[in-house]
């Protein structure tokens, strides 16, 4: 689904990583981790089009970004959820307008019943009609990761999703996460918390990939 082939960025002209290889096949589930500056949130906006790479070939559903245009870049990235550290929202919609936001975009109509049970997956069915500045930090990213699922993509790619919560909030996020694997999604998460790794033991089966000294690390590692 999502493949990089000896990839490599750079800005400013220093080298933030390279020889990059990846793969990250349908139904997989990877942790994405390394030290703070390592490139961990520039390797997941390569992996959904966000970015360029400065070398290599980066595959999004067997078409090399390179080749694409704009238009094709974003009707790839329909098939691609991102959930962000810091998640954005527009603060003047409710929160269920705000999780709606990329159907209304795609100029689609969702059906009534599935924002309600969307919600009702996440918890947030009586937070629907509040607007986002009311929320907690573990309700906004329930609603974050709802908004990246709306569209029924193939891949989840969630960058530090508990970096902002407390344990049983970073729990809660996890077992949703692994629910949508065991649904066939294809998940990477980026996160620096090693205890959310190792909780996640017992319930997936997943690679640890390490993002250190501009390499990817212990690629091969299984939980």
């Amino acid at each position: 689904m999502i493949e990089l082939d000896n990839v490599a960025y750079s800005y400013g002209g220093g080298e933030l990583f390279s020889s990059v290889t990846l793969s990250l096949p349908p139904g997989s589930f990877h942790f994405l981790t390394g030290p703070s500056g390592a490139g961990k949130t520039t390797l997941l906006k390569l992996c959904y089009g966000e970015l360029t790479a400065t070398a290599g070939q980066v595959r999004l559903f067997g078409q090399d970004t390179r080749s694409l245009g704009r238009d094709d870049i974003a009707q790839l990235r329909r098939r691609i959820g991102v959930v962000h550290q810091d998640c954005q929202f527009l603060d003047h919609l409710p929160v269920a307008e705000n999780i709606a936001l990329p159907l209304t975009v795609a100029g689609r109509d969702g059906a009534p019943e599935d924002l309600e049970d969307l919600l009702g997956w996440v918890g947030l069915r009586r937070q629907a009609g509040q607007l986002p500045p009311e929320l907690s930090g573990g309700e906004r990213q329930r609603a974050a990761l709802a908004r990246a699922v709306i569209m029924s993509p193939d891949v989840i790619l969630a960058d530090e999703p508990t970096g902002n919560v407390d344990w049983d909030m970073s729990q809660r996020l996890l077992t949703l996460l692994i629910e949508l694997n065991r649904m066939g999604k294809t998940v990477l998460i980026a996160t620096h918390d090693l205890s959310l790794i190792r909780a996640a033991k017992s319930e997936v089966e997943a690679r640890v990939l390490r993002l250190k000294d501009r390499r990817i690390q212990a690629a091969g590692a299984n939980l």
